[in-house]
């Protein structure tokens, strides 16, 4: 199957929409970042040069302040706290977690405290107040208590649940982590896209790309620059900061 083709369904259901007046929404959130690094500057280039917002998943207790000098130069490129060191706790029979009940509550939390204010301090009005855990994973018996540390907002992968603070998760991985660990096919994301677009209308929440900048190949970026093209030309589609979505969670609540 050509590109085009693969495209084609997104393509048409955007072009019914803006003949409808009505609009999508897309949000983006990169995992792991800790440095400055070419993939990073890739990512940045990308998106900026597209006008889309990017929030940066950042590992507090591995960044400093060259992370900073070079968001700097990123406007459009917000952070959020990815944990504190991205360790897993589980044995080895369980999948990973660095956030699970592995560890007693209160140290957890304090990592957690501590994640926040450094990030916060790091990057200051960059920074915004959202715990995405590694591995998408958290002890449910945790989320009560993130409020009260300073986070207003929650994200990890898949429908949200609800929480006592605002939950805002990505819903389509470009990456085949189960499989070539590259990007997934492109005409499945295609349709994978689509179907959130649809539940998007339902009700549902804007379309969350997840991405990892550190392993993407040439097909990742292949995908994300397409679908950059194809949501810039389309009058119906929005990229939203983040932000914009947790202020719509808390004026909701």
């Amino acid at each position: 199957m050509t590109s085009d083709r693969i495209w084609q369904p997104l393509v048409e259901e955007l072009a019914s929409l803006q003949r409808a007046d009505r609009k999508v929404e897309f949000w983006l959130r990169d995992d792991d970042a800790v440095d400055p690094t070419p993939a990073l500057d890739r990512l940045l280039g990308l998106t900026g040069e597209f006008a889309v917002p990017v929030t940066l998943a950042v590992i507090p207790a591995l960044t400093d302040e060259k992370l900073v000098a070079r968001l700097d130069q990123a406007p459009h490129a917000t952070v959020a706290v990815h944990g504190w060191a991205h360790r897993n706790h589980a044995p080895e029979d369980q999948k990973k977690q660095e956030l699970g009940p592995h560890r007693p509550r209160e140290a957890v939390l304090d990592d957690l405290t501590r994640g926040l204010a450094r990030v916060t301090g790091l990057h200051g009005a960059r920074a915004v107040p959202m715990l995405v855990p590694p591995w998408n994973r958290i002890d449910a018996g945790l989320v009560p208590d993130l409020g009260s540390i300073g986070f207003a907002a929650l994200s990890v992968y898949g429908p949200p649940k609800p929480a006592s603070l605002a939950v805002i998760n990505s819903n389509v991985d470009i990456m085949d982590w189960h499989g070539t660990r590259g990007c997934r096919d492109h005409a499945t994301l295609v349709q994978a896209i689509a179907a959130q677009l649809q539940d998007a209308f339902d009700g549902g929440e804007p379309v969350g790309l997840l991405t990892h900048h550190l392993v993407h190949d040439e097909s990742a970026w292949l995908f994300l620059e397409r679908l950059f093209a194809v949501t810039a030309r389309a009058g119906a589609c929005a990229w939203l900061p983040i932000r914009t979505l947790i202020g719509r969670h808390a004026s909701s609540a």
